[in-house]
């Protein structure tokens, strides 16, 4: 078990690497991450799948054809048309307008913000095939960006600046993958938990031939009131064999 999870961790810290530098990582760096794993050509061409999958490039940045749905694609595609018509800032006039930013000039900012937003949407690619849509993950991006825009003014250099603000939109779609990961668990444990207590309410009232109450599935189940009133609040009181005050319902979830 505790192999697992430090593959997993290992398998974690190159995706976060990746993301980091543009969406691509080198097979050889991949290797190198899993070298003391022992893994054969066929384990590792598993892992690059996996990565590829997330919008990860194996050695060239990943086919965008590749990672993303049709509907994704043709969001990003109005996306794009309507946040690139300020037209893209050169290094040299993003840098100087950066250090305005970071003294505090509105229009400066503004100006920042509008040649960052497609950049948002290069990064959203990378998160494609999470469970997040790619609506979402832009949205995040975006609030993410006009708050790192509001605290250039404790940074000191154009480059530190720049970075900040790609680290926070990276960390906001992070917690919104995350989030959306942990709602999935949470949502498949309750079901579980409701139907185990549907499966005891039907088995204790086809002993009795009739409905049960709350106490009397308690006692007899041993799992605790608080629970039962819990799961038929999940189901909607759709657990018949229980006594809900409204014998709504039919049995499962």
């Amino acid at each position: 078990m505790e192999k697992e999870v430090i593959f997993g961790q290992t398998l974690e810290k190159i995706r976060k690497k990746a993301k980091e530098e543009g969406g691509v990582i080198a097979p050889e760096e991949v290797a190198r991450a899993f070298a003391s794993f022992s893994l054969d050509e066929d384990q590792l061409t598993m892992i690059h799948e996996y990565l590829r999958k997330r919008g990860i490039g194996i050695g060239r940045p990943a086919d965008p054809e590749e990672v993303l749905d049709a509907e994704e694609r043709e969001y990003l595609k109005r996306y794009l048309r309507e946040v690139s018509k300020a037209g893209r800032l050169g290094e040299n006039e993003r840098e100087a307008l950066m250090l305005s930013a970071m003294a505090g000039k509105r229009e400066a900012i503004e100006r920042l913000i509008a040649d960052y937003l497609p950049q948002v949407a290069d990064i959203a690619r990378l998160y494609a095939r999470q469970g997040v849509t790619m609506e979402d993950l832009v949205g995040e991006g975006n609030v993410a960006l006009v708050s790192g825009m509001e605290m250039l003014g404790a940074l000191e250099e154009a480059g530190e600046a720049q970075r900040m603000l790609v680290g926070k939109i990276m960390d906001a779609m992070d917690r919104l993958v995350a989030e959306h990961a942990l709602a999935g668990v949470i949502g498949k444990q309750a079901a579980e938990r409701v139907n185990r207590i549907a499966d005891a309410a039907k088995e204790l009232s086809d002993a009795l031939g009739r409905k049960v109450t709350v106490q009397e599935l308690s006692g007899e189940s041993g799992i605790s009131g608080e629970e039962i009133q819990e799961a038929l609040r999940l189901s909607g009181g759709k657990i018949e064999e229980i006594e809900d005050g409204d014998g709504r319902g039919k049995q499962g979830f």
